[in-house]
Protein backbone atom coordinates (compact mmCIF):
# COMPACT_ATOMS: atom_id res chain seq x y z
CA UNK A 1 0.00 0.00 0.00
CA UNK A 2 2.89 2.47 0.79
CA UNK A 3 4.54 1.43 -2.29
CA UNK A 4 1.85 2.13 -4.13
CA UNK A 5 1.02 5.63 -2.58
CA UNK A 6 4.62 6.78 -3.37
CA UNK A 7 3.80 5.97 -6.90
CA UNK A 8 1.29 7.83 -7.20
CA UNK A 9 3.02 10.99 -5.40
CA UNK A 10 5.75 10.43 -7.94
CA UNK A 11 3.35 10.41 -11.43
CA UNK A 12 1.51 13.48 -9.63
CA UNK A 13 4.73 15.18 -9.39
CA UNK A 14 6.27 14.43 -12.62
CA UNK A 15 3.15 15.58 -13.87
CA UNK A 16 3.05 19.15 -12.22
CA UNK A 17 6.88 19.09 -13.60
CA UNK A 18 5.72 18.68 -17.04
CA UNK A 19 3.03 21.34 -16.91
CA UNK A 20 5.55 23.49 -15.47
CA UNK A 21 8.14 23.53 -17.99
CA UNK A 22 5.42 23.21 -20.57
CA UNK A 23 3.35 26.74 -18.90
CA UNK A 24 7.23 27.96 -18.96
CA UNK A 25 7.99 27.40 -22.38
CA UNK A 26 4.51 28.88 -23.59
CA UNK A 27 5.03 31.71 -21.57
CA UNK A 28 8.84 32.51 -23.37
CA UNK A 29 7.16 32.21 -26.70
CA UNK A 30 4.75 34.26 -25.58
CA UNK A 31 7.41 37.16 -24.52
CA UNK A 32 9.66 36.26 -27.71
CA UNK A 33 6.57 37.18 -29.94
CA UNK A 34 5.42 40.01 -28.04
CA UNK A 35 9.15 41.66 -28.15
CA UNK A 36 9.34 40.74 -31.73
CA UNK A 37 6.23 42.59 -32.26
CA UNK A 38 7.55 45.56 -30.33
CA UNK A 39 10.67 46.06 -32.22
CA UNK A 40 8.58 46.01 -35.34
CA UNK A 41 5.94 48.52 -34.41
CA UNK A 42 9.34 51.03 -33.09
CA UNK A 43 10.41 50.65 -36.96
CA UNK A 44 7.14 51.15 -38.39
CA UNK A 45 6.33 54.56 -35.59
CA UNK A 46 7.24 57.04 -38.42
CA UNK A 47 3.68 55.11 -40.19
CA UNK A 48 1.79 55.94 -37.32
CA UNK A 49 2.73 59.37 -36.77
CA UNK A 50 1.85 59.84 -40.36
CA UNK A 51 -1.78 58.25 -39.87
CA UNK A 52 -1.79 60.50 -36.53
CA UNK A 53 -1.36 63.68 -38.44
CA UNK A 54 -3.35 63.24 -41.62
CA UNK A 55 -5.96 62.69 -38.50
CA UNK A 56 -5.25 65.87 -37.04
CA UNK A 57 -5.17 67.65 -40.27
CA UNK A 58 -8.69 66.69 -41.16
CA UNK A 59 -9.90 68.18 -37.87
CA UNK A 60 -7.87 71.17 -38.70
CA UNK A 61 -9.35 71.39 -42.38
CA UNK A 62 -13.12 71.99 -40.15
CA UNK A 63 -11.69 75.04 -39.48
CA UNK A 64 -11.62 76.56 -42.38
CA UNK A 65 -15.20 75.96 -43.42
CA UNK A 66 -17.16 79.36 -43.88
CA UNK A 67 -19.83 80.41 -41.49
CA UNK A 68 -18.71 78.80 -38.05
CA UNK A 69 -19.83 80.10 -34.89
CA UNK A 70 -17.80 80.68 -32.20
CA UNK A 71 -19.01 77.45 -30.01
CA UNK A 72 -18.38 75.31 -33.25
CA UNK A 73 -14.80 77.00 -33.43
CA UNK A 74 -14.48 76.20 -29.58
CA UNK A 75 -15.70 72.44 -29.95
CA UNK A 76 -12.96 71.59 -33.26
CA UNK A 77 -10.28 73.56 -31.07
CA UNK A 78 -11.04 71.09 -28.22
CA UNK A 79 -11.09 68.01 -30.33
CA UNK A 80 -7.82 69.34 -31.52
CA UNK A 81 -6.28 70.02 -28.15
CA UNK A 82 -7.13 66.45 -27.31
CA UNK A 83 -5.82 65.17 -29.93
CA UNK A 84 -2.46 67.01 -29.73
CA UNK A 85 -2.34 66.35 -25.68
CA UNK A 86 -0.20 63.35 -25.65
CA UNK A 87 1.48 64.17 -29.06
CA UNK A 88 2.91 67.58 -29.44
CA UNK A 89 2.26 69.54 -26.23
CA UNK A 90 2.92 73.08 -27.38
CA UNK A 91 0.42 73.13 -30.24
CA UNK A 92 -2.63 71.68 -27.44
CA UNK A 93 -1.76 75.03 -26.24
CA UNK A 94 -1.91 76.94 -28.69
CA UNK A 95 -5.76 75.70 -29.59
CA UNK A 96 -6.53 75.98 -25.27
CA UNK A 97 -5.65 79.68 -25.79
CA UNK A 98 -7.67 79.83 -28.61
CA UNK A 99 -10.62 78.79 -26.68
CA UNK A 100 -9.89 80.61 -23.48
CA UNK A 101 -10.18 83.90 -26.42
CA UNK A 102 -13.28 82.60 -27.77
CA UNK A 103 -14.24 81.77 -23.67
CA UNK A 104 -13.94 85.31 -22.86
CA UNK A 105 -16.01 86.99 -26.20
CA UNK A 106 -18.45 84.48 -25.23
CA UNK A 107 -18.66 85.42 -21.52
CA UNK A 108 -19.04 81.58 -20.75
CA UNK A 109 -17.50 80.85 -17.37
CA UNK A 110 -17.83 77.31 -17.60
CA UNK A 111 -15.65 77.12 -20.94
CA UNK A 112 -12.94 79.41 -19.39
CA UNK A 113 -12.66 77.26 -16.78
CA UNK A 114 -12.68 74.21 -19.03
CA UNK A 115 -10.54 75.72 -21.11
CA UNK A 116 -8.25 77.05 -17.52
CA UNK A 117 -8.09 73.64 -16.57
CA UNK A 118 -7.03 72.12 -19.62
CA UNK A 119 -4.03 74.38 -19.85
CA UNK A 120 -3.18 73.84 -16.22
CA UNK A 121 -2.59 70.44 -17.21
CA UNK A 122 -0.84 70.84 -20.46
CA UNK A 123 1.47 73.53 -18.33
CA UNK A 124 1.97 70.66 -15.58
CA UNK A 125 3.21 68.02 -18.48
CA UNK A 126 5.81 70.30 -20.00
CA UNK A 127 7.10 71.12 -17.02
CA UNK A 128 5.53 74.88 -16.14
CA UNK A 129 4.36 73.65 -12.72
CA UNK A 130 4.28 77.49 -11.27
CA UNK A 131 1.94 78.39 -13.80
CA UNK A 132 0.11 75.47 -13.61
CA UNK A 133 -0.47 76.11 -10.23
CA UNK A 134 -1.22 79.69 -10.18
CA UNK A 135 -4.11 79.11 -12.54
CA UNK A 136 -5.36 76.13 -10.55
CA UNK A 137 -5.48 78.77 -7.55
CA UNK A 138 -7.42 81.24 -9.60
CA UNK A 139 -10.41 78.72 -10.12
CA UNK A 140 -13.46 78.46 -7.83
CA UNK A 141 -14.30 75.58 -6.86
CA UNK A 142 -17.79 76.98 -5.85
CA UNK A 143 -18.46 78.12 -9.50
CA UNK A 144 -17.44 74.51 -10.72
CA UNK A 145 -20.27 72.23 -12.19
CA UNK A 146 -19.89 68.75 -11.13
CA UNK A 147 -17.93 67.63 -14.02
CA UNK A 148 -15.65 70.51 -14.00
CA UNK A 149 -14.85 69.93 -10.57
CA UNK A 150 -14.21 66.23 -11.28
CA UNK A 151 -11.53 67.43 -14.12
CA UNK A 152 -10.41 70.18 -11.25
CA UNK A 153 -9.59 66.97 -8.80
CA UNK A 154 -8.15 65.37 -11.93
CA UNK A 155 -5.89 67.94 -13.07
CA UNK A 156 -4.68 68.65 -9.27
CA UNK A 157 -4.06 65.33 -9.14
CA UNK A 158 -1.98 65.17 -12.46
CA UNK A 159 0.16 68.11 -10.95
CA UNK A 160 1.45 66.41 -7.81
CA UNK A 161 2.18 63.23 -9.67
CA UNK A 162 4.40 64.96 -12.52
CA UNK A 163 5.65 67.36 -10.02
CA UNK A 164 6.90 64.74 -7.68
CA UNK A 165 8.61 62.99 -10.63
CA UNK A 166 10.54 66.13 -12.45
CA UNK A 167 10.92 67.12 -8.12
CA UNK A 168 12.61 63.29 -7.39
CA UNK A 169 9.79 63.87 -3.95
CA UNK A 170 7.27 62.40 -2.60
CA UNK A 171 3.89 64.70 -3.13
CA UNK A 172 1.68 61.21 -1.87
CA UNK A 173 -0.65 62.88 -0.02
CA UNK A 174 -1.09 66.09 -1.65
CA UNK A 175 -2.38 63.66 -4.43
CA UNK A 176 -4.19 61.56 -2.81
CA UNK A 177 -6.16 64.33 -1.51
CA UNK A 178 -7.43 65.51 -4.56
CA UNK A 179 -7.47 61.42 -5.86
CA UNK A 180 -10.20 60.35 -3.15
CA UNK A 181 -12.14 63.88 -3.89
CA UNK A 182 -11.94 62.96 -7.84
CA UNK A 183 -13.28 59.39 -6.58
CA UNK A 184 -16.35 60.79 -4.60
CA UNK A 185 -17.50 62.65 -7.78
CA UNK A 186 -16.87 59.76 -10.58
CA UNK A 187 -19.62 57.54 -11.97
CA UNK A 188 -18.88 54.61 -10.25
CA UNK A 189 -19.08 52.48 -13.83
CA UNK A 190 -17.02 54.70 -15.47
CA UNK A 191 -13.84 54.08 -17.21
CA UNK A 192 -11.60 56.27 -14.77
CA UNK A 193 -13.17 55.66 -12.22
CA UNK A 194 -12.28 51.80 -12.69
CA UNK A 195 -9.18 52.71 -13.08
CA UNK A 196 -8.58 54.64 -10.09
CA UNK A 197 -10.09 51.99 -8.15
CA UNK A 198 -7.75 49.36 -9.68
CA UNK A 199 -4.54 51.59 -8.66
CA UNK A 200 -5.58 52.08 -5.02
CA UNK A 201 -5.98 48.68 -4.69
CA UNK A 202 -2.83 47.19 -6.56
CA UNK A 203 -0.66 47.54 -3.03
CA UNK A 204 -3.65 46.99 -0.60
CA UNK A 205 -6.13 44.16 -1.93
CA UNK A 206 -4.67 42.03 -5.10
CA UNK A 207 -7.94 40.34 -5.50
CA UNK A 208 -9.91 43.26 -5.67
CA UNK A 209 -6.95 45.08 -8.44
CA UNK A 210 -7.20 42.00 -10.49
CA UNK A 211 -10.67 41.58 -10.97
CA UNK A 212 -11.19 45.42 -11.57
CA UNK A 213 -8.55 45.52 -14.59
CA UNK A 214 -9.68 41.71 -15.87
CA UNK A 215 -12.86 43.34 -16.05
CA UNK A 216 -11.48 46.32 -18.17
CA UNK A 217 -9.63 44.34 -19.82
CA UNK A 218 -12.40 42.32 -21.29
CA UNK A 219 -14.45 44.82 -22.27
CA UNK A 220 -11.92 47.55 -24.22
CA UNK A 221 -11.23 46.72 -27.44
CA UNK A 222 -7.54 45.46 -28.21
CA UNK A 223 -4.92 48.26 -28.97
CA UNK A 224 -7.17 51.04 -27.60
CA UNK A 225 -5.54 54.16 -25.68
CA UNK A 226 -7.47 53.08 -22.65
CA UNK A 227 -6.23 49.46 -23.73
CA UNK A 228 -2.56 50.74 -23.26
CA UNK A 229 -3.50 52.34 -19.58
CA UNK A 230 -5.45 49.24 -18.89
CA UNK A 231 -2.04 46.88 -19.73
CA UNK A 232 0.20 49.04 -17.82
CA UNK A 233 -1.80 49.34 -14.76
CA UNK A 234 -1.66 45.70 -14.88
CA UNK A 235 2.06 45.93 -15.61
CA UNK A 236 2.33 47.62 -11.81
CA UNK A 237 -0.27 45.48 -9.99
CA UNK A 238 2.32 42.27 -11.04
CA UNK A 239 5.13 44.26 -10.15
CA UNK A 240 3.75 44.63 -6.39
CA UNK A 241 2.61 41.11 -6.93
CA UNK A 242 6.73 40.40 -8.02
CA UNK A 243 5.52 38.40 -11.13
CA UNK A 244 8.04 39.87 -13.55
CA UNK A 245 7.43 37.96 -16.59
CA UNK A 246 3.46 38.95 -16.72
CA UNK A 247 4.85 42.56 -15.84
CA UNK A 248 6.95 42.93 -18.90
CA UNK A 249 3.81 40.86 -21.14
CA UNK A 250 1.49 43.64 -20.33
CA UNK A 251 4.00 46.59 -20.30
CA UNK A 252 5.08 44.94 -24.30
CA UNK A 253 1.47 45.08 -25.08
CA UNK A 254 0.89 48.71 -23.52
CA UNK A 255 4.01 50.04 -25.29
CA UNK A 256 2.49 48.59 -28.53
CA UNK A 257 -0.62 49.94 -28.42
CA UNK A 258 0.54 53.47 -27.41
CA UNK A 259 2.68 52.88 -30.66
CA UNK A 260 0.14 52.21 -32.63
CA UNK A 261 -2.29 55.04 -31.02
CA UNK A 262 1.34 57.93 -31.84
CA UNK A 263 0.91 58.18 -27.90
CA UNK A 264 3.93 60.00 -26.95
CA UNK A 265 3.88 59.71 -22.85
CA UNK A 266 5.64 56.30 -23.33
CA UNK A 267 5.99 55.45 -19.83
CA UNK A 268 5.47 51.64 -20.99
CA UNK A 269 8.35 51.66 -22.81
CA UNK A 270 10.60 53.85 -20.77
CA UNK A 271 9.94 50.88 -17.97
CA UNK A 272 10.62 48.24 -20.47
CA UNK A 273 14.00 49.71 -21.21
CA UNK A 274 15.17 49.63 -17.89
CA UNK A 275 14.16 46.13 -17.02
CA UNK A 276 15.88 44.84 -20.40
CA UNK A 277 18.88 47.32 -18.93
CA UNK A 278 18.94 44.96 -15.51
CA UNK A 279 18.45 42.01 -17.39
CA UNK A 280 21.48 42.95 -19.72
CA UNK A 281 19.81 43.22 -23.06
CA UNK A 282 21.59 46.03 -24.08
CA UNK A 283 20.70 46.23 -27.51
CA UNK A 284 16.60 46.40 -26.57
CA UNK A 285 17.01 48.54 -23.84
CA UNK A 286 19.11 51.08 -26.16
CA UNK A 287 16.33 50.99 -29.03
CA UNK A 288 13.61 51.52 -26.38
CA UNK A 289 15.56 54.05 -24.67
CA UNK A 290 16.12 55.76 -28.34
CA UNK A 291 12.26 55.36 -28.64
CA UNK A 292 11.55 57.02 -25.79
CA UNK A 293 13.70 60.41 -26.15
CA UNK A 294 12.55 60.72 -29.66
CA UNK A 295 9.10 60.98 -28.10
CA UNK A 296 10.22 62.84 -25.30
CA UNK A 297 11.45 65.31 -27.91
CA UNK A 298 9.32 65.73 -30.06
CA UNK A 299 6.22 65.68 -27.55
CA UNK A 300 7.48 68.11 -24.96
CA UNK A 301 6.45 66.03 -22.10
CA UNK A 302 8.77 67.29 -19.76
CA UNK A 303 7.99 65.15 -16.58
CA UNK A 304 8.71 61.96 -18.87
CA UNK A 305 11.99 63.63 -20.16
CA UNK A 306 13.07 63.85 -16.71
CA UNK A 307 12.42 59.92 -15.84
CA UNK A 308 14.52 58.63 -18.83
CA UNK A 309 17.54 60.82 -18.96
CA UNK A 310 18.27 59.34 -15.57
CA UNK A 311 19.18 55.84 -17.19
CA UNK A 312 19.61 57.39 -20.52
CA UNK A 313 23.51 58.19 -19.76
CA UNK A 314 23.59 54.81 -18.07
CA UNK A 315 22.24 52.83 -20.80
CA UNK A 316 23.55 54.75 -23.45
CA UNK A 317 26.82 54.15 -21.64
CA UNK A 318 26.64 50.47 -21.29
CA UNK A 319 25.38 50.18 -25.11
CA UNK A 320 28.46 51.74 -26.67
CA UNK A 321 30.69 49.58 -24.22
CA UNK A 322 29.14 46.98 -25.55
CA UNK A 323 29.32 47.11 -28.90
CA UNK A 324 32.35 48.21 -28.84
CA UNK A 325 33.35 44.74 -26.89
CA UNK A 326 31.46 42.68 -29.23
CA UNK A 327 33.51 44.26 -32.50
CA UNK A 328 36.62 43.78 -30.90
CA UNK A 329 35.55 40.11 -30.32
CA UNK A 330 34.23 40.15 -34.14
CA UNK A 331 37.66 41.33 -35.24
CA UNK A 332 39.46 38.62 -33.32
CA UNK A 333 37.34 35.99 -34.19
CA UNK A 334 38.13 37.37 -37.99
CA UNK A 335 41.79 37.63 -38.10
CA UNK A 336 41.69 34.17 -36.23
CA UNK A 337 39.44 32.23 -38.91
CA UNK A 338 41.39 34.29 -41.62
CA UNK A 339 44.67 32.40 -40.26
CA UNK A 340 43.41 29.11 -39.66
CA UNK A 341 41.65 29.44 -43.59
CA UNK A 342 44.87 30.13 -44.84
CA UNK A 343 46.64 27.12 -43.08
CA UNK A 344 43.83 24.78 -44.01
CA UNK A 345 44.86 26.41 -47.62
CA UNK A 346 48.08 25.79 -47.43
CA UNK A 347 47.58 22.17 -45.93
CA UNK A 348 44.81 21.33 -48.77
CA UNK A 349 48.02 22.39 -51.12
CA UNK A 350 50.54 20.20 -49.97
CA UNK A 351 48.11 17.29 -50.24
CA UNK A 352 46.84 17.90 -53.52
CA UNK A 353 50.53 18.46 -54.46
CA UNK A 354 51.20 15.12 -53.20
CA UNK A 355 47.98 13.55 -54.58
CA UNK A 356 48.53 15.00 -57.65
CA UNK A 357 52.77 13.34 -57.64
CA UNK A 358 51.02 9.50 -56.73
CA UNK A 359 48.73 9.46 -59.49
CA UNK A 360 50.95 10.28 -62.35
CA UNK A 361 53.35 7.00 -61.10
CA UNK A 362 49.78 5.02 -60.84
CA UNK A 363 49.12 6.18 -64.58
CA UNK A 364 52.31 5.67 -65.52
CA UNK A 365 52.15 2.28 -64.56
CA UNK A 366 48.59 1.66 -65.75
CA UNK A 367 49.95 2.53 -69.01
CA UNK A 368 52.56 0.16 -69.65
CA UNK A 369 50.27 -2.26 -68.51
CA UNK A 370 47.73 -1.50 -71.12
CA UNK A 371 50.76 -0.68 -73.93
CA UNK A 372 51.70 -4.75 -73.31
CA UNK A 373 47.89 -5.95 -72.94
CA UNK A 374 47.31 -3.73 -76.77
CA UNK A 375 50.36 -5.14 -78.48
CA UNK A 376 48.93 -8.50 -77.40
CA UNK A 377 45.74 -8.01 -78.77
CA UNK A 378 46.88 -6.51 -81.72
CA UNK A 379 49.28 -9.05 -82.82
CA UNK A 380 46.12 -11.99 -81.78
CA UNK A 381 43.37 -9.78 -83.50
CA UNK A 382 44.99 -8.48 -86.70
CA UNK A 383 43.69 -10.80 -89.31
CA UNK A 384 40.59 -11.00 -87.90
CA UNK A 385 40.05 -7.16 -88.24
CA UNK A 386 41.66 -7.25 -91.63
CA UNK A 387 38.52 -9.65 -92.16
CA UNK A 388 36.06 -7.91 -90.87
CA UNK A 389 37.15 -4.90 -92.88
CA UNK A 390 36.72 -6.93 -96.01
CA UNK A 391 33.31 -7.86 -94.85
CA UNK A 392 32.23 -4.21 -94.24
CA UNK A 393 33.51 -2.75 -97.43
CA UNK A 394 31.29 -5.48 -99.61
CA UNK A 395 28.18 -4.24 -97.32
CA UNK A 396 29.22 -0.44 -97.98
CA UNK A 397 29.09 -1.38 -100.97
CA UNK A 398 25.38 -3.40 -101.27
CA UNK A 399 24.16 -0.46 -99.16
CA UNK A 400 25.24 2.41 -101.33
CA UNK A 401 23.75 0.72 -104.58
CA UNK A 402 20.16 0.24 -102.71
CA UNK A 403 19.91 4.12 -101.58
CA UNK A 404 21.46 5.38 -105.31
CA UNK A 405 18.42 3.01 -106.50
CA UNK A 406 16.10 5.23 -104.06
CA UNK A 407 17.33 8.52 -104.90
CA UNK A 408 16.67 7.89 -108.59
CA UNK A 409 13.01 6.23 -107.75
CA UNK A 410 12.10 9.31 -105.89
CA UNK A 411 13.24 12.03 -108.67
CA UNK A 412 11.65 9.99 -111.66
CA UNK A 413 8.23 9.87 -109.42
CA UNK A 414 8.73 13.53 -108.43
CA UNK A 415 9.37 14.38 -112.24
CA UNK A 416 6.18 12.45 -113.02
CA UNK A 417 3.95 14.34 -110.58
CA UNK A 418 5.02 17.60 -111.70
CA UNK A 419 4.70 16.65 -115.39
CA UNK A 420 0.88 15.39 -114.92
CA UNK A 421 0.47 19.11 -112.79
CA UNK A 422 0.96 20.60 -115.59
CA UNK A 423 -1.11 19.06 -117.93
CA UNK A 424 -3.66 19.73 -115.52
CA UNK A 425 -2.62 23.97 -115.86
CA UNK A 426 -2.19 23.47 -119.17
CA UNK A 427 -5.92 22.14 -119.85
CA UNK A 428 -7.18 24.99 -117.62
CA UNK A 429 -5.44 27.33 -119.28
CA UNK A 430 -6.84 25.53 -123.03
CA UNK A 431 -10.08 25.60 -122.38
CA UNK A 432 -10.26 29.35 -120.96
CA UNK A 433 -12.22 28.68 -117.52
CA UNK A 434 -11.80 32.81 -116.95
CA UNK A 435 -14.76 33.45 -115.28
CA UNK A 436 -14.66 30.47 -112.92
CA UNK A 437 -11.10 31.57 -112.10
CA UNK A 438 -12.21 35.08 -111.51
CA UNK A 439 -15.13 33.81 -109.45
CA UNK A 440 -12.60 32.44 -107.60
CA UNK A 441 -10.30 35.62 -106.83
CA UNK A 442 -13.15 37.40 -105.90
CA UNK A 443 -14.65 35.65 -103.62
CA UNK A 444 -14.32 36.02 -99.96
CA UNK A 445 -15.51 33.15 -98.27
CA UNK A 446 -11.89 31.54 -97.47
CA UNK A 447 -10.65 35.31 -96.53
CA UNK A 448 -14.06 34.78 -94.10
CA UNK A 449 -12.85 31.53 -92.71
CA UNK A 450 -9.96 32.04 -92.19
CA UNK A 451 -10.63 35.69 -90.35
CA UNK A 452 -13.13 33.57 -88.60
CA UNK A 453 -10.53 30.78 -87.65
CA UNK A 454 -8.08 33.67 -86.40
CA UNK A 455 -10.72 34.97 -84.13
CA UNK A 456 -11.55 31.95 -82.81
CA UNK A 457 -7.95 31.44 -82.23
CA UNK A 458 -7.20 34.45 -80.19
CA UNK A 459 -10.09 34.24 -78.43
CA UNK A 460 -9.24 31.29 -77.02
CA UNK A 461 -5.40 31.75 -76.78
CA UNK A 462 -6.50 35.06 -74.52
CA UNK A 463 -8.88 32.72 -72.52
CA UNK A 464 -6.19 31.10 -72.01
CA UNK A 465 -4.16 33.95 -70.42
CA UNK A 466 -6.81 35.39 -68.75
CA UNK A 467 -9.54 32.22 -67.68
CA UNK A 468 -11.68 34.97 -65.71
CA UNK A 469 -11.75 38.37 -67.98
CA UNK A 470 -15.56 37.91 -69.05
CA UNK A 471 -16.98 37.58 -65.58
CA UNK A 472 -14.31 40.36 -64.25
CA UNK A 473 -14.82 42.91 -67.29
CA UNK A 474 -18.68 41.91 -66.60
CA UNK A 475 -18.14 42.85 -62.80
CA UNK A 476 -17.16 46.33 -64.04
CA UNK A 477 -20.20 46.90 -65.77
CA UNK A 478 -23.82 47.87 -64.57
CA UNK A 479 -26.00 44.98 -63.54
CA UNK A 480 -28.14 45.45 -66.67
CA UNK A 481 -25.71 46.54 -68.92
CA UNK A 482 -23.43 43.26 -68.72
CA UNK A 483 -22.61 41.04 -71.86
CA UNK A 484 -24.51 37.94 -72.27
CA UNK A 485 -22.51 35.57 -75.12
CA UNK A 486 -24.21 33.53 -77.45
CA UNK A 487 -23.62 29.62 -76.97
CA UNK A 488 -20.21 28.46 -78.09
CA UNK A 489 -19.28 31.95 -78.55
CA UNK A 490 -16.01 32.86 -76.26
CA UNK A 491 -16.12 36.80 -77.07
CA UNK A 492 -17.82 39.42 -79.10
CA UNK A 493 -16.41 42.45 -80.94
CA UNK A 494 -17.06 44.91 -77.74
CA UNK A 495 -15.18 42.32 -75.66
CA UNK A 496 -12.24 41.07 -78.58
CA UNK A 497 -11.56 45.52 -78.72
CA UNK A 498 -10.60 45.48 -74.79
CA UNK A 499 -9.36 42.37 -74.84
CA UNK A 500 -6.60 43.87 -77.10
CA UNK A 501 -6.50 47.02 -74.79
CA UNK A 502 -5.75 44.58 -71.59
CA UNK A 503 -2.67 43.06 -74.48
CA UNK A 504 -1.48 46.72 -74.49
CA UNK A 505 -2.73 48.17 -77.94
CA UNK A 506 -4.26 50.92 -77.38
CA UNK A 507 -4.50 52.27 -80.77
CA UNK A 508 -7.78 52.93 -82.14
CA UNK A 509 -6.47 52.41 -85.38
CA UNK A 510 -4.36 49.24 -84.52
CA UNK A 511 -7.46 47.79 -83.14
CA UNK A 512 -9.62 48.61 -86.17
CA UNK A 513 -7.35 46.89 -88.43
CA UNK A 514 -7.45 43.97 -86.70
CA UNK A 515 -11.01 43.77 -86.52
CA UNK A 516 -11.20 44.91 -89.52
CA UNK A 517 -13.64 47.91 -89.10
CA UNK A 518 -13.10 51.43 -89.00
CA UNK A 519 -11.43 53.53 -86.21
CA UNK A 520 -14.78 55.43 -85.38
CA UNK A 521 -16.46 51.73 -84.47
CA UNK A 522 -13.73 51.28 -82.26
CA UNK A 523 -13.91 54.60 -80.81
CA UNK A 524 -18.16 54.38 -80.58
CA UNK A 525 -17.37 50.59 -79.31
CA UNK A 526 -14.81 51.99 -76.08
CA UNK A 527 -17.43 55.07 -75.15
CA UNK A 528 -20.12 53.12 -74.95
CA UNK A 529 -19.14 50.49 -73.02
CA UNK A 530 -17.49 53.37 -70.51
CA UNK A 531 -21.21 54.78 -70.29
CA UNK A 532 -22.36 51.08 -69.02
CA UNK A 533 -19.48 51.01 -66.41
CA UNK A 534 -20.17 50.43 -62.52
CA UNK A 535 -17.02 52.42 -61.61
CA UNK A 536 -16.01 56.00 -62.75
CA UNK A 537 -16.02 55.96 -66.45
CA UNK A 538 -12.95 57.66 -66.65
CA UNK A 539 -11.24 55.03 -64.95
CA UNK A 540 -12.84 52.11 -66.32
CA UNK A 541 -10.16 51.32 -69.30
CA UNK A 542 -7.44 51.43 -65.78
CA UNK A 543 -9.30 48.92 -64.18
CA UNK A 544 -9.71 46.69 -67.35
CA UNK A 545 -5.63 46.54 -67.00
CA UNK A 546 -6.05 44.96 -63.62
CA UNK A 547 -7.91 41.97 -64.36
CA UNK A 548 -6.03 38.72 -63.92
CA UNK A 549 -3.06 40.21 -62.82
CA UNK A 550 -2.48 37.96 -60.46
CA UNK A 551 -2.61 35.42 -63.20
CA UNK A 552 0.18 37.18 -64.93
CA UNK A 553 3.72 35.74 -63.89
Amino acid sequence: MRFKCRFLKKKFLLLLITLGIGSALYANDELKSLADSLRRMIDEKPLFIQQKEQRINRIKCLLKGSGLTLEQKYKINFQLCNEYKKFVVDSAIHYVDQNLEIARKLNNRDLKNQSSLQLSLLYSMCGRYRDAELILEKIKTSELSKDLLSVYYETYSRFWEYYSITANSRYGKQRAVYQDSLLSLLDQTSFDYKLSRAYYYGGRDSIKAKTVLQELLDTEEVGTPHYAMITHAYASFCWHQKKMDERKKYLMMSAIADIRNATRETASLQALALIQYEEKNLSDAFKFTQSAIDDVVSSGIHFRAMEIYKFYSIINTAYQTEEARSKSNLITFLISTSIILFLLVLLVICIYIQMRKILKIKRALVQSNEKLLRLNEKLNTMNNQLNEQNNQLSETNNIKEHYIAEFFDVCFSYISKMEKYQNVLYKYAINKYYDELIKKLKSSALIDEELNALYARFDRVFLNLYPTFVSDFNALLKEEERIVLKTDTLLNRELRIYALLRLGISDSGKIANFLRCSTSTVYNYRTKMRNKSAVDRDEFENEIMKICLIDER
